[in-house]
């Protein structure tokens, strides 16, 4: 299947039907606010590695978590309770996606957040699209995650971890407020099995797609997002 190749138009992709079996739907384009804007409303987000072009991605299955299937095990309730991390909204977002990209997975040889594309979600973040939620003790970040809203949508990008369960806590947090704010779910991408344990799952494109749409036609919590 012939892999499309985008154009100036920021708003132009293929329909997320034309993707591979892989998920690769279109190659080229820049990484500005109306393109990935465009992109997330169309069920479609970039992912590639340095010394590459901007790959697009719109995968079949989805992988989703509804707030309410979410699911803490023991362990983790029982350091949500002791309180162990001070949980902040939007106050670090450019060192959240900087941690994000230099932090060490194993099984990966390097980082997708290329330098470019942590500047293009800076720039949503300043926009008021790109939030960051974060886990702080001792003064210190220590984990957390960031990612894109639109609508009664997030698009979750990336998570770190320096303490243990610092990740966990702040994502917990992030889904039990997301449920009282409305949230229809959480766009997790592609599996993981970090993910997999707080109950995200597959869900066919097309099914997918549809909820998009419909979380779309709610407005979006644009703007720095607080505790409150």
């Amino acid at each position: 299947m012939p892999i499309y190749l985008l154009g100036e138009d920021p708003e132009l992709f293929p329909p997320p039907e034309k993707a591979d079996r892989g998920g690769l739907l279109a190659v080229g384009g820049d990484l500005s606010p109306e393109r990935l804007l465009s992109a997330y409303s169309q069920g479609i987000f970039p992912w590639y590695s340095r010394g590459q072009p901007i790959l697009w991605h719109s995968p079949d299955p989805r992988f989703v978590l509804t707030p309410d299937k979410l699911h803490v095990g023991r362990s983790l309730r029982k350091t949500l309770k002791a309180g162990v991390y001070d949980i902040r909204w939007d106050t670090a977002f450019a060192d959240v996606i900087t941690a994000c990209a230099s932090t060490p997975r194993p099984g990966q040889d390097g980082t997708w957040i290329t330098d470019e594309m942590l500047e293009a979600y800076v720039t949503l973040h300043e926009l008021g699209f790109a939030h960051s939620v974060e886990a702080w003790a001792g003064g210190e970040l220590k984990g957390g995650f960031y990612g894109v809203s639109l609508g009664a949508a997030f698009f979750g990008e990336s998570m770190f971890a320096h303490a243990p369960d610092a990740s966990k806590v702040a994502f917990t947090t992030a889904v039990e407020r997301f449920q009282a704010w409305g949230f229809h779910f959480i766009d997790c991408q592609v599996e993981t099995e970090h993910l997999a344990r707080f109950g995200a799952e597959h869900w066919p494109r097309k099914r997918f797609l549809q909820a998009l749409g419909r979380a779309l036609q709610e407005p979006t919590r644009r703007g720095r997002w607080t505790e409150a």
